[in-house]
């Protein structure tokens, strides 16, 4: 950010109420105290609260005002608590406890999953079997057969919305994250493309979509529980769609020669890309697989769960880097792209919000939809705040050929090489972690074991490199937009990204 430039809001008008009821009604530190940050989204932070009176342990979804540019952004949150409100009674829905709001937030307190992500336990525990991955996605088929009952489409089933009550074996698992949930009619088609790269159904890509959408989420995770990988992947978000539009599922390669016949039956028919030939939640439930008595309990594969480790694991370390390159780029080096960003941030607050970045491509002829504009907010967005501060914006538009110069990226690496001995041990990688949120310990070993293929214990200058040179690209949406600026090819041009994966 430049030197004495604060942040700013933006967005929805600080004198504008989403929820008019709570504007005579408590503040939310009257009735809780937040403390650590459980996680952030597009929209906003996740704390832990504790209850005054009681002590009790909650989450706290924190959105900010700044966030909601559109009535449809308003009328999302709306209808995330009118959703929660309809099926949050059911056991394995993460109850939403109450609905706070001030000028500048909207605070929606919802039962606190101690146990954390499904994968992670899996994960940790080290072992995982046929049987355990019925019992799991029999919960999870339930909860979501609970949501279409109701006439509610989820949207965005995905592994990391699947949480546990408790870190222990009496956890219950429970669905969060209502936050693109919608209501349907039988027959009704919707067109807006949401959700998340891996799980997202092709009737989706296709922009003609009903609830039979969250089936195929279903079957995208089930494929995971027995192989550990998703069933389409590629480098970039394009080349993930394109496998999810045309190539066939993998159901021979190991480890699915040891997984029943059953349980593969069940992934094929949830991977149908015709949506009128899926199985429902109803009907899903009714499968042999899931009717079976004695599932086999022997340990599934270890590469299933070295696999899900790796692909659970969100590459942070890489956007921290890429972060550090641009603040060791020299001001001529980046001089073009600071025109642009000053040409975008209007008001020269030093950040840049989605109302500017709209507002800018429409200066230059391109309509954008609000969707479309969050994703590149959020991709570029290192922490999380909803802003595109200065550096942010240099390490999503840098030019390859820069990436590239050894003196940027070895500025880079000493970031990091706080001792300066020639390596990143996985301390120096948590510290450096730090500016983008920061992460658990689990995966900073995770991601140490990612990049350091020579298991040393540490990442060296080559292993960096190479890590910087890997052709991430899911960011790449956010360079066209940038691109619509009409900004001189040799100031921007073969655009690479970090990102998380």
């Amino acid at each position: 950010m430049p030197l004495g430039m604060p942040r700013k809001s933006a967005g929805l008008a600080q004198t504008t109420w989403v929820f008019p009821h709570t504007k005579e009604g408590p503040a939310v530190s009257e009735h809780y105290n937040l403390s650590n940050v459980l996680g952030k989204g597009a929209f906003g932070i996740v704390y832990e609260a504790e209850h005054r009176a009681t002590g009790d342990k909650r989450a706290c979804k924190c959105i900010a005002k700044a966030k909601l540019v559109s009535q449809e952004d308003v009328e999302d949150v709306q209808r995330e608590v009118q959703v929660l409100q309809m099926v949050g009674q059911h056991e394995n829905v993460a109850e939403l406890l109450g609905v706070y709001e001030d000028q500048r937030n909207v605070y929606l307190v919802l039962e606190l999953c101690k146990g954390g992500e499904l994968f992670d336990r899996i994960v940790s525990k080290g072992t995982f079997s046929e049987k355990m991955a019925a019992e799991y996605f029999r919960t999870m088929v339930l909860v979501v057969n609970h949501l279409h009952q109701l006439g509610v489409m989820h949207r965005d089933i995905k592994p990391e919305n699947f949480l546990l009550s408790l870190p222990d074996d009496r956890a219950v698992l429970k669905l969060a994250d209502f936050g693109l949930s919608s209501y349907f009619m039988p027959s009704q088609k919707f067109t807006q493309v949401v959700g998340s790269a891996y799980y997202v159904a092709p009737e989706v890509l296709r922009r003609s979509y009903g609830h039979e959408a969250d089936m195929w989420s279903l079957g995208v995770i089930l494929y995971i529980l027995l192989s550990g990988l998703p069933p389409f992947w590629g480098d970039t978000e394009e080349a993930i769609f394109k496998m999810v539009a045309k190539s066939e599922v993998d159901l021979t390669s190991a480890p699915w020669p040891n997984v029943s016949p059953a349980a593969k039956e069940c992934v094929r028919s949830l991977l149908n890309r015709d949506p009128s030939r899926r199985p429902t939640a109803q009907q899903i439930l009714h499968c042999s697989w899931l009717q079976q008595q004695h599932l086999p309990d022997k340990p599934i594969d270890s590469v299933v769960i070295t696999r899900m480790r790796h692909f659970a694991a969100m590459n942070k370390f890489k956007k921290a880097a890429l972060l550090a390159v641009a603040k060791s780029l020299s001001p001529n080096e980046i001089s073009g792209l600071e025109r642009l960003f000053k040409s975008i941030d209007t008001d020269s607050s030093g950040t840049i919000t989605v109302d500017e970045l709209k507002t800018a491509l429409k200066r230059m002829g391109s309509e954008v939809q609000d969707a479309e504009l969050k994703a590149v907010m959020a991709a570029a967005d290192a922490d999380g705040n909803g802003l595109i501060d200065y550096d942010e914006f240099i390490a999503s538009t840098v030019n390859l050929n820069k990436l590239e110069r050894e003196q940027a990226l070895l500025e880079a690496f000493r970031s990091f090489d706080l001792n300066h001995d020639g390596v990143i041990t996985e301390a120096e990688v948590a510290a450096g972690l730090k500016q983008v949120g920061g992460c658990s310990t689990e995966d900073v070993k995770t991601m140490l074991g990612l990049y350091d293929t020579n298991r040393d214990g540490v990442i060296d200058w080559e292993e960096f490199l190479a890590m910087m040179h890997a052709k991430d690209g899911s960011l790449k949406q956010a360079a066209s937009f940038f691109r619509e600026l009409r900004v001189p090819d040799r100031v921007i041009m073969s655009l690479e990204f970090g990102t998380l994966v």
